[in-house]
């Protein structure tokens, strides 16, 4: 059968945008330096048309310069054809780049949106706000427990504020004056052991002679003939 009908060929895969773009960007390349020639057979024949005077030699060489623009021309309108054309291949790209963008982003969608229905079926809303009131209720029974190790021992909790303040206002107004006073508080100045002798206003010890006649006896004696101690007066 084979031999008969012979063996269907493989058709060949239709070109691609870019190979199309590349095709054409090489054929408008092969125009661009044809121009370029153009322009500088164009420049010789201009100068060559100002060194030559007027008659047939001079016509000559415009009409060689004319043949040369048309086929400048020519090719500038080819060349402007492959540009259109280049470029509405690169818009057929650009749309077709777009459109598989667009199938891979809607792709991954999908797979994002079946993954995360998954997970929220794991996830509840009420756990959550239960797990928030539980955490609410440890955090307020935590701030108790801080509160009530934090509370001092020796201040009792019947203290008026008003006392407390009218008592800070006494310290300030007494630290006051005795600044102004000796320039140093009281409470700074360095402990003097009282003079018991002054405050028990003791009388000097007797020295053993006899007191001198028509001595008045103001003072009191006790059984053995001294004076008698004087009650002392203890400050309160």
């Amino acid at each position: 059968m084979k031999r008969v009908f012979g063996v269907k060929k493989d058709k060949e895969p239709p070109p691609s945008i870019q190979d199309s773009s590349d095709r054409i960007n090489k054929r408008g390349e092969t125009v661009d330096e044809k121009i370029k020639k153009l322009d500088a057979e164009l420049a010789r024949y201009k100068e060559q048309i100002k060194n030559t005077r007027p008659g047939p030699a001079q016509e000559a060489v415009k009409s060689r310069a004319m043949r040369v623009l048309k086929q400048k021309r020519m090719y500038e309108g080819q060349r402007d054809m492959l540009y259109n054309q280049t470029f509405n291949l690169d818009q057929v790209a650009f749309a077709s780049e777009g459109i598989k963008d667009a199938q891979q982003t809607v792709s991954a969608l999908k797979s994002a949106n079946k993954e995360l229905k998954g997970m929220m079926k794991t996830v509840k809303i009420q756990d959550i706000d239960n797990l928030q009131d539980e955490m609410m209720d440890l955090m307020d029974v935590s701030s108790e427990i801080q509160e009530t190790l934090g509370r001092s021992y020796s201040v009792p909790d019947d203290i008026d504020e008003e006392d407390l303040m009218g008592e800070l206002d006494a310290l300030e107004a007494d630290m006051a004056m005795e600044t102004e006073s000796d320039g140093v508080p009281s409470y700074l100045q360095p402990d003097k052991e009282p003079d018991l002798d002054s405050e028990l206003n003791l009388p000097s010890a007797p020295t053993g002679h006899a007191a001198p006649a028509g001595r008045a006896n103001n003072q009191a004696e006790d059984e053995l003939g001294l004076p008698a101690v004087p009650r002392a007066s203890l400050r309160g």
